[in-house]
């Protein structure tokens, strides 16, 4: 994956608090008994149980890599707690495993039998995105549909998708917000104040994450050819403080 998902990262930090917390004194654990008290957990169907297990296996982390076994995790989760509660840490968890299903997908996990195929893919991220809201899953659907060989061309829908993740903070969807805004496509019109501000919002939320470099090229390229009164008007929109809604 191009980034680690604000919500998979809010699991993460769960599981290292549970981590803390299983012998009740607040100390570390050791990795042995860390993993069989998550397997003991994962057997019972905890959700942050399965999840960290499944990124453990999925990196390597404490045990040996295995795609195998960390896609059983991430499918168990999907199985089990596709309708589960879509707010809370929990719904965190299951919508980032449709996520990481989604990429076993597009890729194939062939030690598993498991195919490459876009159509499976696809559906992953629309659960993730339409009934948890996930916002990698809906920049992932924006960019998708930029795309012939992903949902089809629909600057429109891009658009759409982009926006819904870029108002819960996604730094590169805010930034591929700004991109499309600021050219147009086919007949999407280009609005250029309103795609420079996007991707000056991106600037600021990227900061120190693995995206930013592609963001301020974006920003980079959008800058040298801005007109004077594009970039007045973008600083305007910014500092009244009201985001822009693209237009359907």
């Amino acid at each position: 994956m191009a980034s680690t998902p604000a919500y998979a990262q809010t699991a993460a930090d769960a599981a290292f608090d549970f981590a803390r917390t299983l012998d009740g004194t607040g100390s570390i654990v050791s990795s042995d008994t860390y993993l069989s008290a998550l397997e003991n957990d994962a057997a019972a169907g905890r959700p942050l149980a399965l999840w960290q297990l499944g990124t453990m296996y999925e990196n390597g982390e404490g045990v040996d890599k295995d795609p195998v076994k960390a896609f059983g995790y991430f499918a168990q989760i999907a199985n089990q707690h596709a309708d589960a509660a879509p707010r809370g840490l929990e719904a965190d968890i299951v919508a980032s495993s449709f996520v990481k299903l989604g990429d076993y997908f597009r890729l194939g996990v062939p030690e598993a039998g498991v195919s490459q195929n876009p159509a499976e893919y696809h559906r992953m991220l629309m659960h993730a995105a339409t009934y948890f809201g996930d916002a990698e899953a809906q920049y992932r659907i924006g960019m998708l549909y930029q795309q012939e060989d992903g949902l089809g061309v629909s600057p429109m829908l891009s658009a759409r998708w982009l926006q819904s993740a870029a108002h819960k903070g996604h730094c590169l969807a805010q930034a591929e917000l700004g991109d499309l805004l600021f050219n147009g496509m086919e007949a999407y019109s280009p609005r250029p104040a309103e795609g420079l501000m996007w991707m000056n919002l991106a600037h600021g939320t990227c900061v120190g994450t693995n995206d930013m470099a592609a963001a301020d090229e974006m920003l980079k390229r959008a800058m040298s050819i801005a007109t004077p009164e594009v970039r007045a008007a973008a600083i305007e929109m910014a500092n009244s403080g009201v985001v822009v809604s693209a237009e359907f």
